[in-house]
């Protein structure tokens, strides 16, 4: 099968699949303990995901699909499947919009084939390698910018240890003092959107969440943004953290996180 045709069945599992997440949205939901969120968000995403496999199974021949819980972080070589049926479930499950359905297909650790769909909005972002990205089939261009102390910075808190937040901390201030503003947002596929649109300039994290993080790089890489390592090296999916940035402020960013 074209990779066309593959795209056009990945948006509608997307958008199935996104249709339940919606009907079981409440905007006025407040979990009351961890637990309660834990059980709602996994609840959501079984089903999301279920709809998703059931789609794609057997689509492309000898695409495994990937699972954290099975491999860790890391995506052998070959071609994977890697979702996100609900991605930012903590979001969903607070009330909040920014929530949404991540499908990648990943030929060996590179981002080939990419769609999220966001309910909310009727958003659905694509892109596919050397082909470009789009939302609701509009091109998606990056930020023009050239100087950092006009650019709107995002990250995403990855990691769960000491160590790592402390890091994350101290590039936080140090890209403070630089740019414009900086954010910290999550789930990481949000802030990606937002710079292959040109809304923000620079994002990074520290051992990046992988379902967002491989559709954002793909879809902000091929809206013209530079996608690395933070050492400044050519980045995939198990590399150990991410830097994106509009071609103008990735060499000024990288000076700065390093």
């Amino acid at each position: 099968m074209s990779n066309d045709n593959v795209l056009a069945v990945m948006v509608q599992a997307a958008e199935k699949a996104g249709s339940a997440l919606l009907a079981a949205y409440d905007p006025a939901s407040r979990p009351a303990d961890r637990a309660a969120m834990y059980e709602h968000g996994t609840s959501l995403e079984a089903a999301s995901t279920a709809i998703v496999r059931e789609a794609l199974d057997g689509v492309e021949p000898g695409v495994g699909w990937w699972d954290e819980d099975e491999s860790g972080r890391v995506v052998p070589a070959g071609r994977w499947w890697v979702v996100d049926g609900t991605e930012g479930a903590v979001n969903h499950v607070h009330g909040l919009p920014e929530w949404g359905v991540t499908i990648t297909l990943v030929t060996d650790g590179q981002p080939e084939l990419t769609v999220f769909r966001q309910p909310i909005g009727d958003l659905t972002y694509t892109a596919a390698r050397g082909q470009g990205a789009f939302l609701n089939g509009q091109p998606l261009r990056v930020s023009a910018k050239t100087d950092l102390s006009a650019a709107a910075v995002t990250a995403s808190q990855g990691g769960n240890d000491r160590a790592v937040y402390e890091r994350f901390a101290g590039a936080f201030a140090a890209m403070a003092s630089e740019a414009l503003l900086v954010r910290n947002t999550i789930p990481t596929v949000f802030p990606l959107l937002g710079l292959a649109a040109g809304q923000y300039d620079v994002f990074w994290q520290y051992e990046p969440d992988l379902p967002g993080t491989a559709a954002g790089a793909l879809l902000a890489g091929e809206a013209g943004g530079v996608v690395t390592d933070l050492a400044g090296a050519p980045w995939d999916v198990n590399s150990p953290d991410i830097l994106v940035a509009a071609p103008g402020l990735h060499a000024a960013a990288l000076e700065v996180l390093k």
